[in-house]
């Protein structure tokens, strides 16, 4: 993973010098609140509805050991106890005291973190795949772009103003783990006929209140320009998107409005100005950062022995036990190098906030990571963490370390797997609760054997229309709005993520919070009565339209 050198020590140690600066001005009365404002923000706080809220950033989703133990000591002193991974690859404190965050910045700094530009109108935290680096699917490791991308946005000055806030993401697969088409900009890696890299270029994809899926401006932008289109396309939207407004301020509605095509033109025609200028990328700056990513000391394959950990052998799968195996099967994934794989530690046991993880499990996932992935983890679009480096022959072990600290619940990509947002219960733009309406599904469906014949469905949840719980893309997402100072809770159906993304639709008129359950039950029943053979949920749903599940739902009540 990347390594500050001096000039980002030196840069993080006088952003941190600056903002304690402004937090003891504010304080003391000499910053008006509009004044402090634009600074916190750009510092990653927020004043949430009980109390501040730090984001913090964690580029790529990347956390080696000791940022994690960081992490661990920061909640236990400077909050509860506790932590939230969110959807974008980062970290929030949720009870920090103002006057403190100044210091908990100071700490960060320590282990290369901070908080700059995790929120605010300007260029948040650059995301990307999970499995960056350790795919097979891959046509390029897109991390040591996304650390070019995010040298370069970091307090850019021309940047730091937008009419809204701006998010970039970029994937080496066609996949499409890091759900590049619904951001402001999605890059993903491709080479051309010669075998040149290059990126596939999307525009104005978001969510929220207006969600657009994004649109293909560039087909293939070679490598070494990445920089200077990209500050085509933010100069660009800085200088038309609307500022009147911020629910129509975001890129999307730009491109909309001009179109595709028109916003695409503009675009070139900005670029001419700066193709070949100092912004172009060299051989030696690309090598340079691909560098930081080396792979680790790899040791060969070794041999499978009974009690190994892998159910390659069927004679080895019969003597294990039957938790470890369906653990396996969910929560495992191939690694492009043979001998290794991904491993899923879920944050979603049954009684837990989504995405909540407590100052000890930090620590026990530092540990973790030392003894079997190079001490280093992977923060997921659905707030769990990926131990990215695992050897085959250790996964039973691993599985029984995990257990002991409950992260081995073997729901991934299950129901329960569920994203969701904090919700009402801390944030101020919420319009109802998040986190009771996961624990009501997680205890309703705790049946493994139910969600495994189930099978693949994604259920999202979000607290109002800015869509932090990515309700939009679930196959299943449930959006909490207001009715009259009541919170109810509306169920759309057909969305997915990752490659082809689709918006949900709909389903009808809301449900209380009680009733969400029940209706998700009939929504599943349905779902079963009509699949065929192999046929996931989001296929079922797609095939037969909507139309079933209303008749369901809302017959009886009509």
């Amino acid at each position: 993973m990347y390594i500050y050198d001096h000039y980002d020590k030196t840069l993080l140690e006088e952003r941190v010098a600056q903002f304690r600066r402004q937090t003891e001005s504010y304080l003391a009365g000499e910053l008006a609140e509009d004044e402090f404002l634009p600074l916190r923000l750009q510092n990653g706080l927020y004043i949430q509805r009980l109390a501040p809220m730090l984001r913090i950033n964690i580029p790529y989703g990347m956390l080696s050991s000791a940022q994690l133990r960081k992490l661990a000591h920061i909640t236990r002193t400077y909050d509860k106890g506790y932590a939230h991974f969110t959807t974008r690859q980062n970290i929030q404190l949720n009870w920090p005291r103002l006057e403190e965050i100044p210091d908990i910045l100071a700490e960060l700094a320590e282990v290369e973190m901070h908080a700059i530009q995790s929120s605010g109108n300007c260029i948040r935290n650059i995301t990307s795949d999970e499995f960056a680096g350790i795919s097979a699917d891959e046509t390029e490791d897109p991390r040591p772009w996304c650390e070019i991308v995010r040298q370069w946005s970091t307090l850019h000055p021309e940047f730091a103003f937008l009419p809204r806030k701006f998010k970039i993401a970029i994937t080496g697969s066609d996949d499409d783990r890091a759900a590049t088409q619904v951001h402001d900009i999605g890059l993903q890696l491709i080479k051309n006929g010669a075998g040149e890299t290059g990126f596939k270029v999307l525009v104005g994809g978001g969510l929220g209140r207006t969600p657009v899926i994004g649109s293909v401006i560039k087909e293939y932008l070679p490598a070494v320009h990445l920089l200077t289109y990209l500050d085509a396309i933010l100069r660009i939207y800085n200088r038309y998107g609307r500022r009147d407004n911020k629910y129509k301020a975001r890129i999307k509605i730009l491109v909309k409005a001009w179109t595709p095509e028109v916003f695409a033109q503009r675009v070139e025609d900005e670029w001419q100005h700066a193709k070949d200028g100092p912004a172009t990328l060299t051989e030696q700056e690309i090598a340079r950062a691909r560098s930081f990513f080396s792979a680790p000391d790899y040791l060969p394959r070794p041999g499978l022995t009974v009690g190994s950990g892998t159910s390659a052998d069927q004679s080895i799968a019969e003597v294990l036990p039957v938790a470890f195996n369906r653990w396996q099967d969910r929560n495992v994934r191939q690694h492009k190098i043979a001998g290794y794989c991904g491993v899923f530690l879920s944050l979603k046991p049954t009684g837990v906030a989504p995405g909540d993880v407590t100052d000890q499990q930090l620590e026990t996932i530092a540990d973790l990571a030392d003894r079997y992935s190079f001490g280093e983890v992977r923060v997921t679009h659905q707030q769990n963490v990926v131990l990215s480096d695992v050897r085959q022959e250790d996964l039973f072990a691993l599985w029984k370390d995990a257990k002991a600290m409950g992260f081995a619940t073997p729901n991934i990509g299950t129901l329960t797997d569920m994203i969701c947002c904090p919700g009402g219960d801390f944030c101020s733009l919420a319009n109802a609760k998040s986190i009771p309406i996961a624990e009501a599904l997680q205890r309703r469906f705790d049946d493994m054997d139910y969600l495994y014949d189930i099978g693949d469905v994604s259920l999202n949840i979000s607290g109002c229309m800015n869509a932090c719980g990515h309700h939009h893309v679930g196959n299943i997402g449930v959006l909490g709005v207001d009715k009259k100072g009541l919170e109810f809770y509306q169920i759309q159906l057909g969305g997915k993520a990752g490659g082809n993304a689709a918006l949900g639709n709909v389903l009808g008129p809301s449900f209380f919070a009680n009733e969400v359950p029940g209706v998700i039950e009939k929504i599943l029943q349905t779902y079963v009565d009509h699949r065929i053979d192999g046929e996931q949920f989001i296929d079922t749903q797609k095939r037969i339209g909507i139309a079933p599940f209303k008749e369901c739902i809302y017959a009886k009540a009509a």
